[in-house]
């Protein structure tokens, strides 16, 4: 066994456990940037809040929460659990035993660390560490942050201690009594990011000059709306606009053939510094969880919604039609996205006033400081204990 593999492991055995200075709270959920880097913000504000105390992030392994919760500061440990697979239904077959096994995995977590609280954020790695810290008589809080709740937390919102939520209209899904309306926290670069638009723009290595076009598909990529800017690539550059498209890793290596040659597009599976990526955008091509909504809104960006049609409830597309009751935002189905994307897109672009109108609409929306408010609810809590 290597030095370093030696060295990972005993650091991976001690984030378990407590120190002893103050309260102790685990943070569960993942498998998305919309769970990761919300839950990385309410980290921060608790930290902020009460600086002594000991923060556990616990995600599934091999998922992206395992690179990116380390790389923010603070400790992961991962469990061996995985989601239903509604494409193939053989592939469920091993559920029920990894279900066990994390909810054994759950257990010595949690027996190391003494947890005074367990957060849940979202993903199926909440899961077994909600459910078993209520049977322990553990205090849960859990936040939802889509509009329609998830079977998950809708069975662990019973026994929470307060439900955060995003917006009104959540008492179908949990007790009215511990409901309490937040939003959705967005990371602080972000909130927080001074980056002029020219200066983004040149971090691309693009034209400041040139309507610049955002097109994200969140942390995994999107393949309708990756499949509507390929078909129509060319017409960007015929209409004097530039792209700075952000595919996932399924679709890099074919983008970055299309792209080839082309100094009016940017292209990579992965935008570390997002904020940049938004302060450079004129408009934004996007789908519509949560996350993705809650940060468009601070930015005050017009965008095209392209919901993801296999989301649960097809709450992506009730998040959607939210904004676009309210002139905030546009929206297309995924299956006219080929057809009908990138030409709305083009169209935006030469009508300023739309865009400005839309700009100012979504900006009304804007929710900053849900981490904070958060982070107090919980400390409150368990202050008064």
């Amino acid at each position: 066994m290597s030095e370093q593999t030696t060295k990972s492991r005993e650091t991976q055995a001690s984030a378990s456990i407590r120190s002893g200075r103050g309260e102790a709270v685990i943070i569960a959920g993942g498998g998305t940037g919309g769970h990761i880097f919300p839950a990385i913000a309410i980290a921060n504000a608790l930290k902020e809040q009460s600086p002594g105390i000991d923060l556990l992030f616990v995600g599934a392994k091999g998922k992206m929460e395992m690179e990116k919760v380390p790389q923010a500061g603070y400790p992961i440990e991962g469990i061996d659990i995985a989601g239903f697979n509604r494409s193939s239904l053989i592939k469920n077959i091993s559920l029920p035993f990894k279900l066990l096994k994390s909810f054994l995995q759950v257990r010595g977590i949690l027996q190391r660390f003494r947890p005074d609280a367990v957060i849940g954020v979202g993903g199926y790695s909440s899961f077994p560490v909600l459910r078993y810290a209520q049977a322990k008589g553990i205090p849960t809080f859990i936040h939802e942050s889509n509009s329609f709740a998830g079977k998950s937390n809708r069975l662990l919102g019973r026994k929470a201690v307060k439900v955060f939520v995003a917006g009104e209209g959540m008492g179908k899904f949990f007790p009215p009594e511990k409901i309490l309306v937040t939003g959705n926290p967005v990371r602080g670069n972000i909130v927080h990011s001074v980056i002029g638009r020219t200066e983004a723009i040149h971090s691309f290595g693009l034209d400041p000059a040139t309507i610049t076009v955002l097109s994200t598909g969140g942390s995994l990529g999107a393949k309708g709306i990756n499949e509507a800017i390929a078909e129509h690539i060319d017409e960007f550059e015929q209409k004097g606009i530039q792209l700075i498209w952000q595919t996932g890793k399924p679709y890099a290596a074919t983008a970055k053939i299309l792209c080839a040659g082309k100094k009016n597009v940017w292209t990579g599976d992965f935008i570390t510094k997002m904020e940049n990526a938004f302060a450079a955008a004129d408009i934004v091509i996007s789908r519509s969880g949560a996350m993705s909504i809650a940060e468009l809104c601070v930015v005050k960006k017009p965008v095209v919604f392209v919901p993801f049609p296999f989301a649960a409830e097809e709450h992506q597309t009730v998040n959607a039609r939210h904004l676009v009751e309210r002139n905030a935002a546009w929206m297309i189905k995924d299956s006219e996205a080929r057809e009908k994307l990138v030409s709305a897109v083009i169209g935006l672009a030469k009508d300023k006033d739309k865009q400005n109108e839309l700009k100012e609409n979504i900006g009304r929306l804007a929710i900053t400081n849900a981490d904070s408010v958060i982070a107090a609810s919980v400390l409150g809590f368990l202050n008064k204990r």
